[in-house]
C-alpha cells in the first residue's frame, strides 16, 4: 500500500473514532426510535393500501391480518411515547418535532382504523412487508445489545456509510420476490428432471430438530465452497470485495452485498434445500434462523458465547474473517458451524482475541450504494497493489 493511501486510511479511521456514541439520557436515542417506529407506520399503512403490490404472497402467509394491525398501532402509541421523551429530555426539540409530525400522518392516513382484505394476485409485486417486520425485529434486538455489549465503543450508530447499508438492507428485502426466483433457477434446471419424491419424503420422516441441524449442515456445506470461491478467484473477488469493505462492522454491515454475489451464493445454498425437499416448518425455521444469525455475526457486540463459540459461528470469528489484514481474509469461511473451516484447514479462533480493524486496505474501495455496485465491473482495482501469488489466495 502506499504512503499516501496509508495516511488517508488513518486520517479516515481517526474522523470515524472521532464520533461519539449515543449516550442514555440525552433524548437523542428516543427520538431516533420515534422516528424509526412513525416512518415504519406510515410504510405498513401503504402495505395495507397497496397490498397486492407492497407485500409477498409467500410472506403473507407467516403472519396474520391482526397481529400486524396491533403491531402498527403499537408502533404509533410507541412513536408517540419515545417522541414525547425525547422532547423532554433533549435540548436540540427537531426529532421529536419530526417525529410527532410522522405520527400524525399515520393517524391521518388511518393507521388506527387500517384493515386486512382479500389480495388480488399478481405478476409481480416488492416485498415491503418483508422489510418492515425484519427491520423492527433486526433492530429491536440487536441495536439494544450493541448499545449495552458493544466491541468498537467509540462506533456511532450513524458511522459516515450506515445509510449506504441500510440501502443494502432494503433492495435486498424489497426484491425479495426476484432474487428468490432466480436463485431458485439454478437449482431447477440441473435437478428438475430428477423424480425426488422418495428422498423428499424421508428427510420429511425425520425429527424435526434432525432435519434442521441437516438442512442448516448442508446447506453451510455448499455456502463454504461458494464463499471460498469468490476469494480465491481473482475477478469473483472483486464483487465479494464489496461486502468486505465496510469498516464499521454492525448489524447492518451483513447487508452490504453485490448482486452477483447474492445471486451465486444463494444458488449454490438452495441445492440441497431443493434436492433434499425440507418440510416447510423446517424451511421456515432455517430461513428465520439463518435471518438473525446473519446479523448476529456482524453485530458490533463483545459478547463470546463461551463454548458456545467453538459450535456455532460468533461474533469474534466472523470478524476475523472481516479482518483489515489480509493475512486473514482466507479464514472462516463458514456461514454457521465452525468445525466446517477446521476440516478444510481455513479455521482460526485466536482464544478471546478479537482484530484490531476490519476493511479493506488494499484499495480505496468507492463509498456508495451506486458506486460499488459498478466498481466491480471495472478494471481489477487490487492489480496494482497485490502481488500476482496474493491475487489468487485471499
Amino acid at each position: 500500500m502506499s504512503t499516501r493511501l496509508k495516511c488517508i486510511f488513518s486520517l479516515y479511521r481517526t474522523h470515524i473514532m472521532t464520533r461519539q456514541r449515543l449516550k442514555v439520557g440525552e433524548g437523542k436515542i428516543s427520538g431516533y426510535v420515534a422516528i424509526f417506529l412513525s416512518i415504519l407506520s406510515l410504510l405498513a399503512i401503504l402495505c395495507f393500501k397497496f397490498p397486492e403490490y407492497l407485500t409477498t404472497p409467500d410472506f403473507r402467509a407467516v403472519y396474520t391480518e391482526e397481529i400486524v394491525e396491533k403491531l402498527l398501532m403499537f408502533a404509533i402509541l410507541a412513536s408517540f411515547v419515545f417522541a414525547l421523551l425525547s422532547f423532554l429530555l433533549s435540548n436540540n426539540k427537531k426529532y421529536s418535532v419530526i417525529a410527532l409530525i410522522l405520527c400524525t400522518l399515520a393517524i391521518v392516513l388511518g393507521g388506527f382504523e387500517v384493515q386486512g382484505r382479500s389480495v388480488e394476485k399478481v405478476s409481480w409485486s416488492l416485498g415491503l412487508d418483508w422489510l418492515i417486520l425484519d427491520l423492527f425485529l433486526m433492530a429491536l434486538i440487536f441495536v439494544p445489545i450493541e448499545l449495552a455489549f458493544p466491541k468498537n465503543t467509540k462506533q456511532t450508530k450513524f458511522h459516515p456509510e450506515w445509510r449506504t447499508d441500510l440501502i443494502y438492507f432494503a433492495i435486498s428485502h424489497l426484491f425479495i420476490q426476484i432474487f428468490g426466483v432466480l436463485t431458485k433457477r439454478p437449482a431447477e434446471a440441473f435437478f428438475g428432471w430428477m423424480d425426488l419424491r422418495t428422498l423428499n419424503e424421508w428427510v420429511q420422516g425425520l425429527p424435526f430438530v434432525l432435519e434442521l441441524f441437516l438442512a442448516l449442515l448442508l446447506t453451510d456445506v455448499f455456502q463454504y465452497w461458494a464463499h471460498r470461491i469468490f476469494h480465491s478467484h481473482n475477478y469473483l473477488w472483486r464483487f465479494h470485495a464489496v461486502h468486505h469493505s465496510t469498516q464499521n462492522m454492525d448489524w447492518l454491515a451483513g447487508s452490504r452485498t453485490h448482486f452477483v454475489d447474492i445471486f451465486f451464493t444463494r444458488s449454490m445454498s438452495f441445492v440441497p434445500l431443493y434436492i433434499m425437499g425440507f418440510s416447510t416448518l423446517t424451511f421456515n425455521v432455517y430461513v428465520v434462523f439463518i435471518a438473525i444469525h446473519a446479523v448476529l455475526i456482524h453485530a458490533n457486540t463483545r459478547i463470546n458465547f463461551g463454548f458456545l463459540k467453538y459450535l456455532i459461528t460468533t461474533p469474534q470469528y466472523h470478524h476475523w474473517h472481516h479482518c483489515q489484514d489480509p493475512t486473514y481474509y482466507g479464514k472462516n469461511f463458514a456461514v454457521v458451524f465452525p468445525f466446517i473451516d477446521y476440516i478444510f484447514g481455513t479455521y482460526y479462533l485466536p482464544g478471546n482475541t478479537w482484530p484490531e480493524g476490519t476493511g479493506l486496505t488494499e484499495t480505496a474501495f468507492p463509498k456508495g450504494f451506486m458506486r460499488q455496485l459498478v466498481y466491480p465491473f471495472k478494471a481489477n482495482p487490487f492489480k496494482s497493489k497485490l502481488d500476482p501469488s496474493e491475487q489468487s489466495d485471499r
